[in-house]
C-alpha cells in the first residue's frame, strides 16, 4: 500500500519534531535534575495510566498534555499557581522525550522562553538512576 499524496503545506511529523527541537536546548536528566534543585519546574505531562504503570518523579508537577497551554500561559484565566510569568523555567517530561518536545516548543511559543524537555523522557531519568516512584520500572534509588 503506497502512502497518501501530501496536500500542500502538510508536514510530517518527524519534520515537526525536528523544528520543535530546533527552537529548544533540550537537557539531559542529570541536568534537569540540576535545574529542578535550583528552582525549575519538572511537569510531567504523560497521561494517568502512564504514571501509574512507569511510575513518577517525587515532586513532578503532573499536568497533562491536554491542557498544559491553559496551565502555564500567564494570561489565561486557568493557569496555574506556579504560572508566575513568562520567566518561569518548565522542563517538561513524557515518556520518552517525544511528546516533552512538541509541548516545550508550544509553551516557548506562549512566550515561555526557558521551556524545554527531557532528552529520552521519563524512561532516561529512570535509568540513569534518578529518584523516582510506583509502577513497574523501578530503577537505583526508586522508592514506593
Amino acid at each position: 500500500m503506497s502512502a497518501p499524496v501530501r496536500p500542500v503545506g502538510a508536514r510530517s511529523i518527524d519534520e515537526l519534531l525536528e523544528q520543535a527541537r530546533s527552537r529548544l536546548v533540550r537537557v539531559s536528566p542529570e541536568e534537569a535534575a540540576a535545574r529542578v534543585a535550583r528552582g525549575a519546574l519538572l511537569v510531567d505531562i504523560r497521561p494517568a495510566a502512564q504514571r501509574s504503570a512507569e511510575g513518577e518523579v517525587p515532586g513532578a508537577l503532573v499536568v497533562e498534555r491536554n491542557v498544559l497551554e491553559w496551565r502555564f500561559d500567564p494570561a489565561s484565566d486557568a493557569r496555574l499557581p506556579e504560572a508566575t510569568g513568562y520567566d518561569v523555567e518548565v522542563i517538561v517530561l513524557c515518556q520518552e522525550g517525544y511528546t516533552s518536545s512538541l509541548a516545550a516548543d508550544a509553551l516557548r511559543s506562549l512566550g515561555l522562553a526557558r521551556a524545554t524537555d527531557v532528552v529520552g523522557g521519563f524512561a532516561a531519568w529512570r535509568s540513569a538512576g534518578l529518584p523516582t516512584r510506583g509502577g513497574a520500572g523501578l530503577a537505583r534509588g526508586a522508592t514506593v
